[in-house]
């Protein structure tokens, strides 16, 4: 199936496939690849590793072998991947709807899409859409703009319109709507109970915001919506992507989330989950990140190639399907060479940042505190990015009995945390301050909080100028 001698299905074929490799160079099996149509690439924290100039020369290698598409996950604060080291350095989405600036949002946005367009990117996997309606939420939280629909609606297509503005494309995602679920799809296949009604007024606005803003892509989420079709997760339902063509007008780019997630392709596969989403009206089927041996995940491609052509001869993909959707990709606007990178203005991030901030109680005297955290594990979508301030040792060592001087203890998402709430109960009573670096759930210890809404540089200034105020001395 390699070489000059493929078919135009077997090139159609790879068309429509968004992989992830592995390393921060080009190699030889995603050249080959590339050569023969792959239609993108999809770039992980282990592929930008090496910094935005090592960015730069790989976006570059792969448009000297064809104008493929490059993707990311950037959505700012909590997660990125160009910033997987150092943290993001604009707000992420929850902080950004706490702020309700829409002119920071578009400006947030904006940095990011210049940033992209600038190191040859194509396109953010972002903004996140979904109403994160439900505060146990193990994957979305601190990614969503809030829990008012209008409010997320409206900071959508301003982050949008910063992205698309500065010259790379935006995806926006999880349709139809991943917040009110209980179960990370990277890991299950969680169900949104929600009648049509609900889903509409709910779900479904932040999506039409963006698709008004002129949103260049969609991204599926692996759920079951009840209410559509009991039976297969959005990703592979026709019914459910047939609503965001018909219902919302979008023409774009229908990209799937990760078919290596078990809520796509746990009981099927990632070369039949591949067939089935084509088949429901997704254009480019982003596999997942690198399988980690070397050579698998090129061997993942040329398999789901395989599975795809084949599933054409024996008439479950019509060609014309296959048709479509690759020239959808091939249509997604590329970022014009010799873009500028535009930062956001520092007054109104900081603004912004402070305006995200806030404190539940009265802050104790902070005087020589001793900053600690309790760690908690990240989700599979932010991956291994820092988080809090710096510590002056590990929680578990703290000593029996009163201190001799105040604690700032670090959180993140402690209200579905049992272990963290365990940890939490040892400090009550003493002078210290919770900060809670994630989804601001109900406190329960009655100790003095701030939430920052998420981890991002801005944000830590602001935590930090606040336990300053309280005689913080670093």
């Amino acid at each position: 199936m390699t070489g000059a001698g493929m078919s135009s299905l077997e090139r159609a074929a790879l068309a429509v496939l968004l992989p992830g490799f592995g390393g921060t160079s080009l190699g030889d099996g995603p050249r080959r690849l590339l050569d023969e149509g792959l239609g993108g690439v999809c770039l992980y924290g282990a592929n930008t590793a090496d910094g935005p100039d090592a960015v730069a020369a790989l976006t570059a290698a792969i448009n000297e072998v064809a104008g493929a598409v490059v993707a990311v996950d950037e959505e700012g604060g909590d997660v990125t991947r160009l910033h997987a080291a150092e943290g993001s350095p604009v707000l992420g989405a929850l902080a950004l709807g706490a702020a309700d600036d829409l002119a920071l949002t578009r400006q947030v946005g904006r940095q990011i899409g210049s940033e992209l367009a600038a190191l040859g990117v194509t396109m953010t996997l972002a903004p996140v859409a979904d109403v994160n309606s439900r505060p146990d939420n193990p994957v979305i939280g601190t990614r969503s703009f809030g829990t008012d629909p209008d409010r997320v609606a409206a900071h959508v297509a301003a982050w949008t319109g910063g992205v698309q503005g500065a010259g790379a494309a935006a995806c926006v995602k999880h349709w139809p709507g991943h917040g009110d679920t209980d179960l990370d799809s990277h890991l299950d296949l969680p169900r949104l109970d929600a009648g049509d009604a609900l889903l509409h007024r709910r779900e479904l606005a932040p999506f039409r915001a963006a698709v008004e803003a002129g949103v260049a892509a969609v991204m599926t989420a692996h759920i079951v919506v009840p209410a559509w079709d009991p039976d297969r997760p959005a990703t592979l339902s026709a019914t459910a992507l047939a609503r965001l063509r018909d219902e919302l007008g979008f023409t774009g780019v229908l990209v799937s989330d990760a078919l290596d997630m078990a809520g796509a392709s746990a009981a099927i596969g990632i070369p039949g989950a591949a067939v089935l989403a084509l088949a429901a009206g997704c254009d480019l089927l982003c596999l997942g990140a690198d399988p980690g041996a070397a050579d698998a995940e090129v061997r993942l491609v040329r398999d789901v190639q395989a599975a795809i052509v084949a599933a054409v001869h024996d008439g479950r993909l019509p060609e014309e399907r296959l048709a479509e959707a690759a020239g959808r990709v091939a249509a997604l606007p590329r970022p014009a060479p010799g873009q500028r990178y535009d930062e956001a203005d520092p007054v109104l991030l900081r603004a912004g940042a402070a305006a995200a901030v806030t404190l539940e109680g009265t802050l104790p005297d902070l005087r020589g505190a001793r900053v600690v955290r309790v760690d908690s594990p990240g989700t599979i979508a932010v991956g291994d990015v820092p988080w809090g301030l710096p510590v002056d040792g590990p929680f578990d060592e703290l000593p029996d009995g009163l201190p001799a001087l105040p604690l700032v203890v670090q959180v993140r998402d402690a209200h579905r945390q049992p272990h963290v709430a365990e940890a939490l109960a040892r400090v009550a009573g003493r002078d210290a301050v919770v900060v809670e670096w994630g989804w601001p759930g109900p406190a329960t210890t009655g100790l003095p909080r701030i939430c920052s809404r998420g981890w991002s540089r801005p944000g830590r200034s602001a935590v930090e100028e606040l336990l300053r105020s309280a005689g913080w001395d670093r």
